[in-house]
């Protein structure tokens, strides 16, 4: 008998289908999901995932972005972009508001940030809206905490995660399954690095922000980290601002992330870039993280993405 050759899938191609596979089963089996959206580059790369997923129909949920009033411009004016082009429905959470009815409290002094306010902000649009699954753009390799959740993460009816509660996932069988209350975090790209992310985008020839690309800012030193000056930090003495060629990795809160020195100004130059480190992007670029070994892991357990 003559044996039937199938052409393999790339590698890139065999990651895309998977994920697909998450979004079309979570999309079946939910009747209320939405798309997690913070205009960087791992949930720009899910909507074109999501697009895939259901072409020619369109995008079945929205995108709920958490807008916690400090984020870069450039990545607010791209969302805008982006929504107008596609035609996608658009939720916004506002950390302001949590602020302005109580919520939360703002954190006060040179190094407050809002990004572990997001969290109050997620729950409540979560419970708004009555989403009943997120997608997220969270990956294995970025921090270790995020290693630990499985492709479909179940929150309980305070949005918390628990570790120990995990499902079993043999294979490509998911359980979307949830009492009421409950909902659950699918995270389809889970398997992909940093490297495949950009060489995806490479090969889809995606739009992204402007700031992932090197160009010249105005920023200053603190703790080891570039962050850009703006209205949302406060310098400490000894810190002076300066002009330096930085690109940014991710695009979180502005009072907590930073930007790496880089002359990468092409998506080619990016990806070798990326190819030629050996540190992640949260531990080069992200002081929420480096708050305590468990500070990822602590934020997860109470909600965050």
């Amino acid at each position: 008998m003559t044996a039937i050759s199938t052409p393999a899938l790339s590698h890139l191609r065999a990651l895309e289908a998977e994920a697909i596979h998450v979004i079309r089963e979570v999309a079946a089996e939910r009747e209320r999901p939405a798309l997690l959206f913070s205009g960087g580059k791992d949930s720009i790369v899910l909507v074109r995932l999501a697009q895939k997923a259901f072409a020619p129909g369109r995008v079945p949920f929205p995108l709920l972005h958490i807008d916690t009033g400090h984020n870069f411009p450039e990545v607010i004016a791209f969302r805008d972009k982006l929504v107008a082009e596609t035609g996608l429905e658009l939720l916004v959470g506002s950390v302001q508001e949590s602020i302005d009815t109580g919520r939360v409290r703002e954190e006060t002094g040179p190094r407050a940030s809002r990004n572990r306010l997001q969290t109050v902000t997620l729950l409540d649009a979560i419970a708004q809206h009555r989403l009943d699954a997120c997608f997220g753009g969270a990956r294995r390799d970025e921090e270790r905490s995020r290693a630990k959740e499985r492709v479909l993460s179940l929150r309980d009816d305070f949005g918390q995660w628990d570790p120990r509660r995990q499902r079993p996932e043999l294979w490509d069988l998911y359980n979307a399954r949830v009492r009421p209350g409950e909902n659950i975090r699918a995270f389809p790209i889970s398997n992909w690095t940093e490297l495949d992310v950009w060489q995806y985008i490479a090969s889809e020839e995606l739009e992204l922000p402007s700031i992932y690309m090197a160009h010249e800012r105005e920023v200053f030193e603190r703790d080891g980290m570039l962050y850009a000056t703006s209205d949302f930090i406060t310098l400490i003495d000894g810190e002076e601002p300066f002009t330096a060629s930085v690109r940014y990795r991710t695009v979180g809160d502005m009072s907590c992330t930073g930007a790496v020195r880089s002359l990468a100004r092409t998506l080619p130059d990016v990806v070798a870039e990326i190819a030629a480190t050996n540190i992640t992007e949260r531990g080069e670029t992200r002081a929420d993280d480096r708050a305590t070994e468990a500070a990822m892991e602590d934020r997860k357990r109470e909600g965050y993405f």
